[in-house]
């Protein structure tokens, strides 16, 4: 049997609108779920929009952030050099991939719901039916994928994503450059939320989505279910 392969799609925007601060993906989204991967023998890829370097959210290495995900990559140079060297998005076939996977952080809100590179080939994996995955802010990659009937691919689908009190927790309600609650619901997604940093994972079909950090590797072991099926 060959070995499944899962894409993994990084943000390559750091700064965090206009407020001097750095940003990125979120450590702990990309850890957990990398590792879930890892562990049941997948083979993992990154790639982003500029491709090199992902940025990592600074606020994501904080002590009070660390899991045991997180302590494992520290010491995972085969891991860290993947992160470094992530590969051009436009250069990726979605034939060559199982399942795509988005981890979340601020940095996905800027260069991926826009993204038209990002946007076709969450096309193309759902046109080819294999499973499309996003966390936390991530999810915002898909507002603007469509179905093959040109319909908004998220209109009247179970989704989830970061929450617009969540965001005001994090005192970043007005430098974001829009709410992703607030715009999953206007594109007509049955958007899903629980209390404040609760773990949330939904599937409707081939989208699976999470609501925050804590949801990353409930997404990721959905994700894992979907692909063996």
């Amino acid at each position: 049997m060959s070995v499944q392969k899962v894409l993994m799609v990084l943000t390559s925007h750091d700064t965090l609108g206009d407020s001097g601060e750095k940003t990125g993906f979120w450590i702990e989204e990309f850890a957990s779920p990398y590792y879930t991967f890892i562990d049941a023998g997948f083979e993992v890829t990154l790639a982003s929009p500029a491709g090199g370097q992902a940025p990592i959210d600074p606020k994501s290495e904080l002590e009070d952030f660390q899991t045991a995900s997180t302590h494992r990559f520290d010491k995972d140079k085969t891991a860290q050099q993947a992160v470094m060297n992530t590969h051009v998005l436009s250069t990726i076939d979605q034939q060559q991939f199982d399942a795509v996977f988005y981890p979340g952080g601020h940095g996905p809100l800027w260069d991926l719901a826009d993204n038209q590179t990002s946007i076709e080939l969450i096309e193309q994996f759902l046109a080819a039916q294999k499973p499309v995955a996003a966390v936390c802010h991530a999810t915002a990659a898909l507002l603007n994928v469509k179905d093959a009937s040109g319909e908004l691919a998220i209109k009247g689908k179970a989704v989830s994503g970061f929450t617009n009190t969540e965001e005001a927790a994090v005192q970043l309600t007005d430098i974001v450059p829009f709410l992703l609650e607030d715009e999953l619901i206007k594109r007509g997604a049955d958007y899903q939320k629980v209390d404040d940093w609760s773990a949330l994972a939904v599937q409707d079909g081939l989208i699976i989505s999470g609501q925050n950090p804590a949801s990353s590797e409930l997404v990721a072991k959905k994700l894992v279910q979907q692909i063996i099926a």
